[in-house]
């Protein structure tokens, strides 16, 4: 049947208005209402909040994991506050000088002069930070947030300054690989401590940072790289696949070219806590959902829907888990609602978001460092969803 112009005109039109409608539709479910309330002007309070309440030192900074009575800093911290005085410049803030003075404290704490990974911990002695010789080792988790924080300082503001941040970022990310990765397993140790017979295997799950293994390889142009992206994601899969709850404990053992998984039990590494969903494995949510902001893995995106469906299931997050699902604590921690929230957010999960992203928002929300900290960092990558 012949049309005439004005029909396919009228035609066209309406494909295009319902093609419109269908985008608005799926933004809308790709980014909940309430991440359009996460704007600079929040971010900006709550960092000098932040700042103001955990940052210390003066050419050399650090954040303080104790009160300023008796100063602490870690690796970890070091790579928390890293992160998010970089993301910080993203909304606006000059924070390079910061951001520069902290490179300055994680070169001056460095395992050795040869050694580009950062000591563990110091605590202070007279006016200054010290490591003891059994601190003098690393904590993997740690140099993962430094190395990328320092890809990200690249990106922001270039290396053409007084600090060659891609010079550095190549440096410890090979110094990764050469100390903190399995050979065998292509999976990150816990630390360059980590290479006995008892303690060669122990695998933090928090520490498969599959997005960061993801940009290696590009930074670095080094394909073994994507094989530990690949490594992390199996074990992951696995690991999700044996609760129903798609918990996952805080440490476990990985070993052989199969990546076979062996449980460990309470105390073995670090705390009572080990072979459960404790304060290392509440990262996860938050670690694997930024590989599916960023890559939209469909393991990412399995490993994380499983756990928020755990989640909306419970009437409050609190602290501590089985990994069948059994709270530990009573008392509600934001180390472990904040993962949970920002998953949430970049899974388009609105029930979980309703309930959980305004704590992000909650300026004072936290009093020690930990809780605060991933509160702030994860503020600041929910602002970054919201600008996406």
């Amino acid at each position: 049947m012949k049309r005439h112009r004005y029909q396919w005109v009228i035609g066209g039109l309406v494909l295009l208005v319902a093609f419109m409608v269908g985008l608005a539709v799926y933004q809308t479910q790709r980014r909940p209402k309430s991440l359009t309330t996460v704007n600079d002007d929040l971010i900006r309070v709550h960092y000098r909040q932040w700042q103001r309440e955990y940052l210390s030192g003066q050419q050399q900074k650090f954040v303080l994991t104790r009160g300023a009575e008796h100063p602490q800093a870690l690796s970890e911290s070091q790579g928390y506050g890293m992160l998010i005085t970089v993301l910080a410049a993203k909304h606006g803030m000059p924070t390079r000088q910061t951001f520069d003075q902290l490179v300055a404290y994680y070169l001056a704490h460095r395992v050795s002069p040869t050694n580009p990974l950062m000591a563990w911990r110091q605590k202070q002695v007279g006016q200054r930070m010290h490591s003891t010789p059994a601190e003098m080792t690393s904590a993997t988790d740690g140099d993962l947030d430094i190395a990328y924080a320092l890809i990200l300082a690249d990106d922001q503001w270039g290396s053409i300054g007084s600090v060659d941040y891609k010079g550095l970022a190549q440096q410890l990310i090979r110094a990764i690989k050469q100390y903190e990765i399995n050979p065998v397993t292509q999976l990150p140790r816990v630390g360059n401590w980590a290479t006995t017979p008892a303690t060669q295997h122990l695998v933090r799950p928090s520490d498969l940072m599959t997005a960061y293994f993801r940009r290696f390889a590009r930074y670095m142009q080094d394909g073994e790289w994507t094989q530990v992206a690949l490594n992390s994601q199996t074990v992951l899969q696995k690991l999700s696949q044996q609760r129903s709850s798609g918990l996952m404990p805080d440490f476990t053992q990985v070993s052989g070219d199969h990546l076979t998984i062996r449980p460990v039990h309470a105390r073995q590494v670090a705390s009572p806590y080990d072979n459960q969903y404790g304060f290392n494995a509440c990262r996860v949510p938050w670690r694997v959902a930024y590989d599916y902001q960023l890559s939209r893995s469909p393991v990412s995106r399995d490993v994380t829907a499983k756990m928020l469906a755990f989640f909306a299931r419970q009437s409050r997050i609190t602290a501590v888990y089985t990994l069948t699902g059994r709270p530990v604590e009573t008392y509600p921690n934001q180390a472990f609602s904040a993962p949970v929230a920002y998953a949430a957010q970049v899974m388009g999960h609105q029930r979980l978001v309703t309930r959980y992203a305004p704590s992000l928002k909650r300026v004072g929300a936290s009093n020690a460092y930990y809780p605060a900290t991933l509160q702030m960092l994860l503020l600041l990558q929910s602002g970054e969803l919201a600008h996406d």
